[in-house]
């Protein structure tokens, strides 16, 4: 349920509400826009007598709210949330480019990749320090060392660090490392995971589950913002589908669906989606021109010899090469690399 306020409504009249609805014994979440005031109301709505409200004065009307996810819920907040991540604002008219290796493999490699995304105008680097693979055989990352290898190269570059974290032991360490976290496809739907990274204090990037929803998808971004944690990024990555000319099929659609149901910036991961490097360049494209707030791009030095998704990393060369040929359509979107 929310209640909208008349344009100009007087402060005492939103404290007067405010105060009725936590009596009440429900919480109240307030999104104050340059004109109009909307009051969310979260909790047992039987406890409330909705009646009473339409009395109370510069309230202009009471609306249901259907969805389960209510934070996440643009009715609730209709103004687009940004978000701050080290020195980069995600949202707006900015294009956010996360760009980097799947996977810290070592400090020298890390810094090389850095400099280079960086020359190119990336903003963000992205980098496994724990990586959950499919085989128990394959390389699981660096952990804690990889932090710090990530914590340097954003010292020398400037950039935005971004790394996944799997357990509440990496948030800890992670928190001491890194601007921003990312909770992976696979744990969209590890509430506890969830849980503590709404209490990290950082913001975190959100993938979307491998067969997800994306009501599902934007109720597990309510589990970290209801933990006080309002910085929250959704990643689209692609599904599966029962097609295998990719790795996954992305789902450019979620992208408008997404800016009409939540105030949340979205990113697309084009790089995961498509398991191919052939196929970055021209998803990247796409899902500027479908609104999207940011890219995820895999970048290697030597993506044959990489220890993870080597086949989907870009060389420097063609990091470069999109970095351009992504311009005008981020000035036909309206957006600014950046």
């Amino acid at each position: 349920m929310i209640i909208v306020m008349k344009p100009g409504a007087a402060s005492q009249s939103i404290d007067a509400v405010v105060s009725f609805v936590k009596n009440s014994g429900l919480q109240t979440h307030l999104s104050q826009g340059e004109e109009v005031t909307i009051i969310g109301i979260v909790g047992d709505k039987s406890k409330l007598p909705t009646d009473n409200l339409v009395s109370f004065k510069d309230v202009d009307r009471v609306v249901a709210v259907t969805e389960s996810y209510k934070l996440a819920n643009k009715k609730f907040h209709p103004e687009a949330t940004t978000v701050k991540a080290g020195n980069t604002i995600i949202g707006s008219d900015t294009m956010t480019i996360m760009a980097g290796p799947c996977a810290v493999e070592s400090e020298e490699q890390l810094m090389l990749i850095a400099q280079a995304v960086k020359k190119a105008g990336a903003t963000f680097l992205r980098g496994g320090a724990y990586k959950p693979r499919t085989s128990p055989y394959s390389f699981q990352g660096l952990e804690t060392e990889g932090l710090r290898y990530m914590q340097q190269a954003a010292k020398e570059t400037g950039l935005a660090t971004i790394c996944e974290v799997v357990s509440q032991e990496a948030i800890e360490s992670a928190v001491k490392y890194v601007d921003m976290i990312q909770i992976g496809a696979r744990n969209m739907q590890n509430f506890i995971l969830l849980k503590e990274a709404g209490r990290s204090g950082l913001p975190v990037l959100l993938k979307r589950g491998l067969c997800a929803t994306i009501d599902e998808w934007l109720n597990a971004a309510e589990y970290i913002i209801a933990e006080g944690n309002p910085n929250v990024v959704l990643c689209e990555r692609g599904i599966r589908t029962f097609e295998t000319a990719t790795r996954n099929t992305l789902d450019l659609s979620a992208v408008p669906v997404l800016k009409e149901k939540t105030h949340l910036p979205i990113i697309v991961d084009p790089s995961h989606s498509t398991g191919a490097y052939k196929y970055v360049s021209p998803m990247a494209k796409a899902a500027v021109a479908a609104g999207t707030d940011g890219l995820m791009i895999e970048v290697h030095d030597n993506p044959s010899c990489a220890l993870s998704d080597g086949p989907q990393s870009l060389t420097f060369e063609k990091f470069h090469k999109l970095m351009d040929e992504l311009a005008p359509f981020c000035e036909l979107a309206g957006r600014r690399l950046g």
